[in-house]
């Protein structure tokens, strides 16, 4: 029996829904009059969003564009999670004073299906199309190329800020820079896009995508861009190379109480961004908390809880939520404990807690580990200790707790018999 084909809301309801949080939305006249075509005919929008696989997991800044994408399937219109697994291998110029380094096709694939696991956390996995861009670029011609190639000039190009600012540098720029922008454009043509969603820093691609569908003979798609997320210190971009970030894979206890440190002023933002909640409700929560009829706490929590059951599940975000309040709010030692493993120098010798610290994760570094010890913030069994060296006595365990919310269970093991 074939599938009925989708109810449409009314207009005006579906792009309230679509807009909510957007930066900018080009082409809002033709996005009213294709959403009125879908309502009349049934036929859903092509909607489509690229991600190049360029490091091995997403975060919650990936999850703006994710949500968005969820929210046009929400309103029943054919998503297409794009990887850009032939784009991954050019490298994306968009805000680099620099060119950036290729990845190997082995990287890309490899990243490309850790993509593939997570982003069903969030998307319905049967109405999602996964396409990558290799299936239509490397069967593309050498000539056809060349013709998407002289459509459009070096001039135009230049117009590009990063471009720009790196030309008026005298800072190199490669040829094959300039076919990233080219052949994500040409994505639009091939999927025939009606919507596409990005970031902001994409503005100048998506709208090269409407240009080349033009010269294509196509109906130029609606750009929709999102922000770019803030991370968890409320300035930076999330970035897991600034460790501003939490990771979707990551355990649930752990994006919990990430969510759960971000300023009152930023889980607005989160809210906005990172959350199915309407305009009106999160204005009419901000009122409620700034007239003191609900403390911002309660509201965080609410807010880690919703983010980290999307991921994990409610059982999985009520778990996480009872860790945080056992663990941050008690300070009690969390439910299931690491543990942290030491040999026993041989001949009675002392270990140096500070290296044993940052070789095991419990601190970033040795300087860091030893400034924690110096300032009482390191104990053992519930009692401070502030030498940087700690007795050998094997077959000893021990409590360790290392600032506010590291717990692990240290076991100082024998020497192994000759």
């Amino acid at each position: 029996m074939p599938a009925l084909a989708p109810v449409f809301p009314p207009v005006d309801e579906q792009l309230a829904y679509l807009i909510k949080g957007a930066a900018e939305l080009i082409g809002e006249p033709e996005l009213r009059q294709r959403l009125e075509r879908s309502r009349q005919t049934g036929v859903p929008l092509r909607v489509k969003a690229g991600f190049d696989p360029t490091a091995p997991d997403l975060h919650l800044g990936h999850t703006v564009l994710l949500r968005k994408l969820k929210h046009f399937q929400d309103l029943g219109h054919e998503i297409f999670f794009l990887i850009g697994d032939f784009t991954g291998r050019i490298g994306d110029p968009s805000g680099r004073s620099e060119t950036r380094p290729a990845l190997t096709t082995e990287q890309v694939n490899a990243n490309a299906e850790t993509y593939r696991a997570q982003v069903f956390q969030l998307l319905d996995r049967e109405r999602t199309q996964v396409v990558f861009n290799s299936a239509w670029m490397e069967a593309l011609p050498a000539a056809e190329i060349v013709r998407l190639c002289s459509k459009f000039t070096v001039a135009r190009m230049l117009e590009r800020d990063d471009f720009h600012l790196r030309f008026s540098n005298n800072q190199p720029i490669s040829i094959h820079e300039f076919l990233y922008p080219l052949v994500q454009a040409y994505d639009s043509v091939a999927l025939r896009a009606d919507v596409e969603l990005g970031g902001t820093d994409q503005k100048f691609n998506l709208l090269l995508g409407r240009e080349i569908q033009r010269e294509y003979g196509q109906p130029p798609q609606v750009v929709l861009t999102m922000p770019l997320l803030e991370g968890l210190d409320g300035v930076r971009k999330m970035s897991k190379s600034l460790g501003n970030y939490a990771g979707i894979a990551e355990p649930a206890g752990t994006m919990y109480a990430k969510l759960m440190s971000i300023s009152d002023e930023l889980m607005w933002r989160y809210w906005l961004l990172l959350t199915d909640r309407g305009e009106a409700d999160i204005a009419a929560l901000k009122a409620d908390v700034a007239a003191g009829r609900v403390h911002p706490m309660q509201v965080k929590k609410d807010l880690a809880a919703q983010v980290t059951a999307d991921f994990h599940g409610a059982e999985g975000a009520r778990a996480a939520g009872a860790e945080f309040q056992r663990v941050v709010q008690r300070h009690e030692a969390p439910a299931e404990l690491a543990e942290v493993r030491l040999q026993a120098p041989a001949g009675g010798a002392e270990f140096r807690l500070d290296k044993e610290l940052a070789r095991h994760g419990c601190a970033p570094s040795v300087s860091e580990a030893a400034r924690l010890i110096k300032a009482g913030s390191v104990s053992l069994d519930g009692e401070s200790w502030r030498q940087l060296t700690l007795p050998s006595q094997p077959a000893r365990t021990m409590l360790l707790k290392v600032g506010k919310r590291y717990f692990a269970t240290l076991v100082i093991e024998s020497q192994p018999k000759a």
